[in-house]
């Protein structure tokens, strides 16, 4: 099991565009794939369901919720994953008031509870993405610790190169403290414009600090909002689409 999360304190970064997306992808090439949306946000629970999201449970604050509580027998993580309409692809969907939990979870050490439920999940699925808040807080913390491999999308302004130090100090600390298993597995360059001066200055300098910025560069398009309205990830609404094509590079890039 390949176990994924994307992250990134910024929002509005696309976090939730890469991580369905490139889920659709794995499961649509025949790889059990498990997104898990840790974002109250719910946007990539959004993207799978459509407009019933909200009305699907059990979702991921039963999962947390149920860790709070001493239960003879606990339901298995396996109770709160649901199908998507897409073959070979499920989701433990979000939940909007997952902030309520969080001083709870925190002050009862269960930072490890993902961890755990994943490796319990490993002869089901082969891969999982999952997608995270804009903040290092306890899902965030979760999540990497959880995780193998981290995908940091960014946008090309200054604001965002400046919050990257900070958040990979907190990757490189998680991986000191709680899991030495985890990388960098590269910095996705995300609604990029090749022709303009400011992103290419921008991942230069990147590259120039030797950060692991991915040669694969997702660009700006109205394709991928249509794609959120139609809560259809680029492979199935677009599969020839130049959007698509680039994270099927994306995607092969990270399998090599």
């Amino acid at each position: 099991m390949i176990k994924r999360v994307v992250f990134n304190q910024k929002g509005g970064v696309g976090k939730s565009s890469i991580a369905v997306n490139l889920a659709a992808i794995s499961a649509s090439q025949g790889v059990p794939t498990l997104v898990i949306d840790l974002d109250p946000q719910c946007n990539s629970s959004h993207y799978l369901l459509g407009e019933d999201y909200m009305e699907v449970e059990p979702d991921i604050r039963g999962f947390f919720e149920q860790t709070l509580s001493f239960q003879l027998k606990p339901n298995g993580p396996e109770h709160f994953i649901h199908e998507t309409p897409y073959e070979n692809l499920h989701v433990m969907p979000a939940n909007m008031e997952l902030g309520d939990l969080q001083a709870k979870l925190e002050s009862k050490h269960k930072i490890y509870k993902l961890r755990d439920a994943l490796e319990s999940l490993s002869d089901t699925y082969q891969a999982v993405y999952i997608d995270t808040p804009p903040a290092f807080n306890f899902y965030t913390l979760s999540a990497l610790v959880a995780s193998d491999r981290c995908l940091i999308p960014f946008d090309c302004d200054e604001f965002a190169r400046q919050a990257l130090y900070s958040l990979l100090a907190n990757v490189h600390e998680t991986r000191e403290d709680h899991n030495d298993k985890l990388e960098v597995e590269g910095i996705v360059v995300n609604q990029y414009q090749p022709r303009a001066s400011l992103p290419k200055r921008i991942v230069n300098e990147l590259l120039d600090d030797d950060l692991p910025v991915l040669e694969t560069k997702i660009s700006a398009s109205v394709k991928m909002k249509e794609s959120h309205d139609d809560a259809c990830p680029l492979i199935h609404m677009a599969p020839k689409h130049k959007l698509t094509q680039q994270f099927l590079d994306l995607h092969k890039e990270l399998h090599k």
